[in-house]
């Protein structure tokens, strides 16, 4: 067990080496800028290859691999030595490198296919911004509706709930809220983490509810039950497609901002012009601090949709008490931050503070 004050020792240091992560990605890439690394890193790739797309490739891995070199003690600590530290994690450090792996290949693939879809689209049209981020908008769709049999399995092994009471028990519980899953799968966390979960993921016919095996083993069947009903509170409020619409409204600022600057980046960095491959690391530093400006505001629709998920649980199951248990559970084997700060929780938080919504349930229950 973990002794009183963990859990704000954990997310402070969390918070920390994120900031720092932050803050040398940044530095990476007005590095880059301001010595003219860019502009050798252009010249040099256009050298080597005379297609416009080889050349933003090159320069692109040229960058995430410093990036990457940079960040990677920070990821460890962040990773690996923090959560073993605090008990969270117990995944042999090759396992954790693994991973690892795996998730950089997949990021880096899907990164540098969005690098070249902009650099593409700003060579043949004025109107790049809106039309990346309607090709963004389309991924993320696509994205949605694939990770539940494309991209979970490259992380966890997935195996059919072997208790079939407690199968029926949530297929009609979903039924009974109107999302019908073609089935329940389990995740094996537990060779991993100690952390709990569930989650109904996909859309339509790839729609399966999956649990981390560390919540069938530490929750009883009325617990299992008031987390998932929070889960199937998405799917029925629709917040899935109001993430998604809100997540193209920010992309869609994010591109438009970005293209007024990187039009004034084309002077200040001596740019051939907007689809100049040195330019990259000024749009990446752009489309980064826009984006991060509108955290605070993603984050405050989040909460306001894992409330409205809160209450619909409540509601479905008829048992505050159940969800009570299932949060209190949750919170030890998460480590989570029960009362954060409130500017913390403002600005970083995408779920409201753990004891606000075990007291909102137990106004339900009084």
């Amino acid at each position: 067990m973990n002794a009183p004050g963990d859990a704000a020792r954990y997310h402070r240091l969390r918070l920390i080496l994120a900031l720092v992560d932050f803050a040398v990605g940044l530095a990476w890439l007005g590095l880059l800028l301001v010595t003219g690394l860019s502009r050798g890193l252009a010249d040099l790739a256009a050298s080597w290859a005379a297609a416009w797309w080889a050349q933003v490739a090159i320069v692109a891995a040229a960058i995430g691999l410093g990036h990457a070199l940079l960040t990677a003690p920070l990821a460890w600590l962040g990773g690996w030595r923090l959560p073993r530290r605090f008990g969270l994690l117990h995944q042999p450090l090759r396992g954790w490198l693994a991973d690892r792996a795996k998730a950089a290949l997949l990021g880096g693939a899907l990164g540098l296919a969005a690098v070249e879809v902009v650099y593409g689209l700003l060579r043949v049209t004025p109107l790049w911004w809106l039309a990346a981020a309607a090709v963004f908008f389309v991924f993320s769709v696509l994205l949605a509706a694939l990770f539940p049999v494309m991209v979970v399995p490259l992380f966890y092994r997935l195996k059919p709930l072997a208790d079939p009471e407690l199968e029926a028990r949530l297929l009609t519980l979903a039924r009974r809220a109107g999302v019908p899953a073609v089935g329940v799968w389990v995740a094996d966390q537990s060779r991993k983490s100690r952390t709990a979960n569930a989650a109904v993921v996909g859309l339509g016919r790839t729609r399966r509810i999956i649990l981390f095996d560390t919540l069938t083993a530490e929750f009883g069947p009325a617990e299992i039950e008031s987390v998932l009903a929070h889960e199937l509170g998405h799917h029925v409020h629709g917040d899935m497609r109001r993430g998604l619409v809100v997540q193209g409204a920010l992309s869609l600022a994010t591109f438009a901002l970005a293209r007024v600057l990187l039009d004034l980046g084309v002077e200040w960095w001596g740019l051939a012009g907007p689809a100049d491959p040195a330019g990259l690391p000024w749009l990446a530093l752009v489309v980064t601090l826009v984006a991060a400006l509108g955290v605070p505001l993603g984050n405050a629709f989040s909460r306001a949709l894992e409330r409205r998920a809160d209450d619909y649980a409540l509601a479905l199951t008829r048992d505050p008490s159940a969800f009570i248990a299932a949060m209190e559970r949750l919170a030890g084997l998460n480590l989570a931050e029960r009362r954060p700060h409130r500017l913390k929780e403002v600005l970083f938080h995408s779920h409201p503070a753990l004891d606000r919504r075990i007291a909102r349930a137990r106004g339900e229950a009084a």
